[in-house]
């Protein structure tokens, strides 16, 4: 099992759902940045659950315990280890899933390939609860990049079959990104919130669960970054964006929608403004050829239906090869894309943190 990524910024996720604690080693982070961590509470709280209408009532501190790499408020340079405690678990939930593989999740799949011998009890290694030590080292890596004048955010593009306003993708400011982190579900078009509220408590009611789409942007960011084909700025996003639970698809600018224009139409024309180079339009998402272009790195992940629903589905008896009905039990998100939003934002900044880092070293260019 491979739970590490990254070349320059490499980190090492660890730990399972119920077990004593989840956690993540960050290697190569640049020494002498001080880390303000009121910034990294805030981040970890966004992923905590809120609202009851759409969240777990699982409910855990998530506090980091910083066990190396940090001194006197300051990275050193050494491997950066934070853990996190796991105190609300209930284990006993999960003791019918140890033979009947949950619909959606990877209980089967995890059973054949590890032989049976991983960890099932909320998922084990494969549990979202693992994208709490990605928020931080998220977090880590957003405040690196925020020194360097590149800032992230997102909305919630969609749920279900209920959409926002789509980022203006040429015209994105700060003070929007700011305001979208501060709302509790972030949306460009503030009716939005209480339509999505309703689909999801329609969702709950029916013993059902919603999905929907996060569209983030990246401002500030340089052009040069990356390189073409195995390092280029699409891939390494893609990556680990795929290494979050339930993100099944990633597209970027225009995405699958530019297969319907011109060429003349998709090709985003530069011009001279204010003394760089931008694009009049950005349907390539701030990205050609693998390398950031100078504009905005605009890019909308798919999230699907939480796959743990209350409704009878049926399944089969992994162990007595025969099949079964599996009623679930125990505690989860009607939807999730509302606390997927802080774990897209980290994994965005983590990547870019890399790429940034594989550049330019830890200096300015």
């Amino acid at each position: 099992m491979s739970s590490i990524w990254g070349e320059r910024l490499k980190i090492s996720l660890f730990g399972e759902s119920h077990g004593p604690a989840v956690g993540v080693v960050v290697d190569g982070f640049p020494p002498g940045m001080a880390v303000d961590f009121e910034k990294i509470n805030s981040e970890m709280e966004r992923r905590m659950p809120k609202s009851a209408a759409y969240s777990t009532k699982r409910k855990e501190s998530d506090e980091v315990e910083i066990l190396s790499g940090m001194y006197e408020g300051r990275t050193t340079g050494a491997p950066i280890c934070g853990l996190i405690r796991n105190t609300d678990t209930r284990s006993r939930d999960y003791e019918e899933i140890s033979r009947l593989a949950r619909p959606g999740h990877a209980d089967y799949t995890g059973y054949v390939r590890f032989g049976g011998y991983n960890d099932y009890r909320g998922g084990g290694h494969f549990s979202a609860r693992l994208t709490a030590p990605l928020v931080f080292a998220g977090a880590l890596a957003r405040q690196f990049l925020e020194e360097k004048g590149i800032y992230i955010g997102s909305h919630i593009f969609s749920i279900g079959d209920v959409n926002d306003v789509a980022f203006d993708m040429t015209g994105i400011t700060r003070e929007q990104l700011d305001n979208l982190r501060k709302m509790e579900l972030p949306v460009n078009d503030a009716s939005c919130a209480e339509e999505y509220l309703q689909l999801i408590d329609e969702a709950r009611r029916d013993l059902d669960s919603v999905g929907g789409i996060i569209e983030t942007a990246v401002i500030g960011i340089p052009a040069g970054i990356g390189t073409p084909y195995f390092s280029n700025v699409e891939g390494k996003l893609s990556s680990i964006m795929f290494s979050i639970p339930a993100v099944k698809g990633v597209e970027f600018g225009a995405g699958f929608s530019i297969t319907k224009m011109w060429g003349s139409e998709a090709n985003d024309s530069f011009c001279v403004d204010g003394g760089q180079v931008r694009t009049r339009t950005n349907n390539n998402g701030g990205i050609n050829g693998g390398i950031t272009n100078g504009m905005p790195v605009v890019f909308r992940v798919a999230i699907k239906p939480t796959s743990s629903i209350a409704k009878a589905q049926d399944t089969v008896d992994i162990k007595k090869m025969e099949n079964a009905v599996l009623e679930i039990r125990g505690r989860h998100d009607t939807c999730i894309v509302p606390r997927a939003v802080p774990v897209v934002e980290a994994a965005c900044a983590i990547a870019l943190c890399d790429l940034y880092l594989a550049q330019f070293g830890y200096q300015r260019p």
